[in-house]
């Protein structure tokens, strides 16, 4: 695989983090929309902690947990669809594009030298998009929410009735049954109220004042005042105050701002002008359904179902693009954060420490222990799973059924209360704040208990984690159990049928594999995912794998080259026009020279119609052209059509620069040791002064052994004359000059009879030419008395049929119609 910004430590905590919920009033969100920002988004670029953080594990042992990170969303009470999903990672990957004017790196296998791009940024940002973006289910709880922030504003009429509202609504949403999403981690979840006090305009004394009420029902460790907007929007300020959200909210903004536009039927107007601000994550402040908050209606992912149909052929589609269009144009002035000051980024950060150091994690602490406990009363156990782990695992080993033995039990859905769902959160739990140690130890006996009754989505979640927590384990760790993801993988794609879980094993299970240089392993876990229902993940995963073979202690240069074109074969498909173009061009470097003339023409010929889809119109002419200067395999249908390609693009390419050079195409040349001259009989011209020389054969006409007799005869005739003697300056009349009659002295024609010259052609295109109007230039230099040359130039036409041979030849007659002057 490429090199990646993040390593494997790094990118596997940062995908699975705790998740919590955010539930604001309308005020609260408008405050926070002032500044082009949801709460949760308002609360991004500061979920990182700065410092590490302690916690004890069921065994009373101190846990050191570093760069913990949190996940806040605002509630979305419908889970994303599959199509919105697909169309926001194509967004994401069509939007991450090598940066121009970057260095590739040079690699050096045996003759090759590539230039290859060392990083795969358009993957990576793929990757951290799936990772965000699955849903969650019921076989795992890594990304149900633990804990829920309610979020009021000090300017509220009555800011504790507000508090109980939200925290009734976060109630009904979590027990209620019509509301099967989102999913909750335990019935008892933290909620943490937050009272959100604006610095301009806000009364600073009544808020003080509110927030010593809460403290007093709710406890100083469950709430906390959080004050922002320091600066007025319409200020002026030299003051550059830096913007942390882009590089969080950029992925997001495309899937975002079309949430608006195709959900019409959901939304109304607002007169008030903050109002109608654009949400960054799908909300809308004026929309009311039964009764819920402004901040959570349908996943931002949900695709809208009341609007046109994608069949859509009365304009109102493009009108929709048109809009869409602009509004991300008008987007990208939109200034984030306009009424924050630095002093405001600080207080966001150190609440989001209180709220970790306070609220959560003792939340998560006393969570682990009342699981623990409840496993060791339910199983019997006389002392902790942590302090158990040996005696578990010590014993024999009963040997695991194969995946093929086993089946699986689709109906098997285990009560909440169940032990075997207990032990499951507990590791996942544990997962979460890297406790890899104890989350081995549970994922590996929930994973026998998953096996034993043949629940098979559970056990490979079961399977995947604890892999992935063998694996993170500190100090000496355990070796990498990959057969453990294997088996995940093949349960997941073959016995669930679930893609998209066993598309997440594949990419942290390569990540691992590639991080202990086994680039074979991780190259063949990649190929294995590639199937037809997803073009676009199989034209990353193939790149990915080219990137492996190219990786090895020895580069497998040709492996690269083929999977690389595999790869832009399937972003093409995919709609991934650039991406494709790359990938062809990477592999080009390989093929390019090596006499494989056939894989050559079809990669010039892919990154011909690839340039020119893009409007990279002279590399389009480049590429085509390429495919015929040279002598080619092709079948001469094939050929054809190439030459066709070309013509089309030239045509194009032709119209934009008229004045441009001609098109460089191997025309028919002439085979000039092949030109015949024949003086014959009289030829009479058949019209005028043009004669067809198509029917002529100089084959026929000229007889070798007649020839041989009229040298013979003529000789004698001269030794007769000369009384027996051939002089010395004789020499035969030579009635044919090619290249094997001796040219060396000037040949003796008689006027008025005709001179025929064959000449021979050779097309190096198998594509039949038809060449017609061709002439013969030629010069006849008499000598007067004085040795003063006498040019006339004459000239004759003459036609060729349409010849489908690679070798024709053209007959030129010309008469010679004057007598020299003497």
């Amino acid at each position: 695989m490429a090199q990646c910004v993040q390593s494997v430590q790094e990118l596997i905590p940062d995908s699975f983090v705790p998740c919590v919920a955010a539930l604001c009033s309308d005020e609260a969100e408008r405050l926070t929309r002032l500044n082009h920002l949801s709460f949760s988004e308002l609360l991004k670029p500061f979920s990182r902690l700065t410092s590490e953080v302690h916690m004890r594990d069921p065994n009373n042992q101190l846990h050191i947990i570093k760069n913990l990170k949190i996940a806040v969303s605002n509630i979305v009470t419908q889970p994303p669809q599959p199509g919105a999903i697909g169309k926001l990672l194509n967004d994401v990957v069509s939007g991450s594009q090598p940066a121009e004017g970057l260095v590739a790196n040079v690699i050096t296998a045996g003759d090759y030298d590539l230039n290859i791009s060392a990083t795969t940024p358009w993957f990576e940002s793929y990757r951290e998009t799936f990772l965000q973006s699955m849903p969650a289910s019921d076989h795992e709880f890594l990304n149900h929410y633990l804990a829920c922030m309610l979020v009021a504003s000090s300017g509220e009429a009555e800011p504790m009735e507000q508090f109980s509202k939200l925290s009734q609504e976060q109630h009904r949403i979590q027990h209620n049954n019509d509301y099967s999403y989102p999913k909750w981690f335990i019935p008892n979840t933290l909620k943490y109220y937050v009272l959100l006090h604006d610095v301009t305009s806000g009364d600073e004394q009544r808020a003080e004042s509110i927030y010593e009420e809460m403290k007093q029902k709710y406890g100083t460790q469950g709430c906390y005042l959080l004050k922002i907007n320091s600066r007025a929007p319409n200020r002026a300020s030299d003051e550059q105050i830096p913007d942390p959200w882009s590089q969080y909210l950029q992925k997001n903004s495309i899937q975002n701002q079309e949430s608006y536009e195709d959900g019409p039927c959901t939304m109304t107007s607002s007169k008030n002008s903050d109002s109608n601000l654009l949400s960054l994550d799908g909300l809308d402040n004026e929309v009311k359904v039964d009764g819920l908050p402004n901040n959570f209606r349908i996943h931002p992912l949900q695709i809208d179902q009341c609007g046109d149909p994608p069949n859509n052929t009365d304009g109102s589609e493009s009108k929709s693009a048109s809009s869409v269009h602009e509004t991300k144009k008008a987007s990208t002035a939109v200034i984030r954060g306009a009424c924050l000051t630095l002093t405001d980024h600080d207080r966001i950060r150190q609440f989001i420490q209180e709220f970790t150091f306070r609220g959560l994690l003792p939340h998560i602490e006393k969570t682990i222990r009342q699981l623990n406990d409840q496993l060791i009363s339910r199983k019997g156990l006389s002392r902790s799973l942590f302090s158990a782990t040996k005696k578990w695992f010590s014993g024999s080993k009963v040997p695991e059924k194969s995946i093929n033995e086993l089946k699986n039990t689709s109906g098997l859905l285990y009560p909440p209360e169940a032990p075997e769902l207990q032990i499951r959160k507990m590791a996942d739990l544990c997962f979460l704040v890297q406790h890899y140690d104890l989350a081995y130890s549970c994922y590996h006996t929930a994973k026998k208990d998953f096996l034993n009754d043949q629940a098979m989505l559970y056990a490979a979640g079961a399977l995947e984690m604890a892999a992935v927590s063998a694996f993170l384990q500190p100090g000496a760790p355990r070796p990498y159990p990959a057969h453990y993801m294997d088996t995940a993988i093949q349960t997941y794609r073959d016995i669930c049928k679930n893609m998209v879980l066993a598309e997440r094993c594949v990419l942290l299970s390569a990540e691992i594999l590639k991080s202990q240089s086994k680039y074979s392993e991780a190259a063949a876990l990649l190929i294995r995912l590639t199937s037809e229902d997803s073009d676009l993940r199989s034209a990353l995963l193939l790149e990915q794998a080219a990137h492996c073979f190219i990786n090895m202690k020895s580069p497998m240069v040709r492996k690269y080259a083929f999977h690389m074109i595999l790869a832009g074969h399937r972003f093409s498909k995919a709609g991934q026009k650039k991406h494709a173009l790359r990938c062809y061009c990477q592999a080009m470097q390989v093929y390019k020279g090596k006499g494989w003339s056939l894989a050559e023409d079809h990669i010039n010929f892919t990154i011909g119609r690839q340039s020119y889809t893009l409007r990279q119109l002279d590399n389009a002419v480049s590429a085509f052209r390429h495919i015929l200067i040279n002598e080619s395999k092709q079948s001469a249908a094939q050929q054809g059509a190439f030459l066709r390609e070309y013509l089309y693009v030239y045509k194009n390419v032709n119209q934009l620069s008229p004045d441009g050079p001609l098109p460089q195409l191997p025309l028919p040349y002439i085979n000039s040791s092949a030109t015949r001259v024949f003086f014959g009989h009289d030829r009479r011209p058949a019209d005028g002064e043009k004669q067809a020389a198509t029917h002529i054969s100089l084959d026929q006409e000229y007889d070798s052994e007649s020839s041989q007799q009229w040298r013979e005869l003529e000789e004698h005739v001269v030794a007769v004359a000369n009384k027996g003697v051939i002089p010395s300056s004789f020499y035969p009349t030579q009635y044919c000059l090619n290249s094997y009659s001796d040219n060396s002295r000037f040949p003796l024609a008689v006027v008025e009879e005709p001179i025929t010259v064959e000449v021979a052609f050779r097309n190096p295109l198998k594509v039949p030419l038809l060449l017609s109007d061709l002439s013969l230039l030629w010069k006849f230099q008499p000598k007067d008395a004085s040795g003063k040359d006498i040019e006339k130039v004459k000239e004759r036409v003459s036609y060729c049929r349409y010849h489908d041979a690679p070798d024709f030849r053209c007959y030129h007659s010309v008469h010679l119609r004057d007598k020299p002057k003497v």
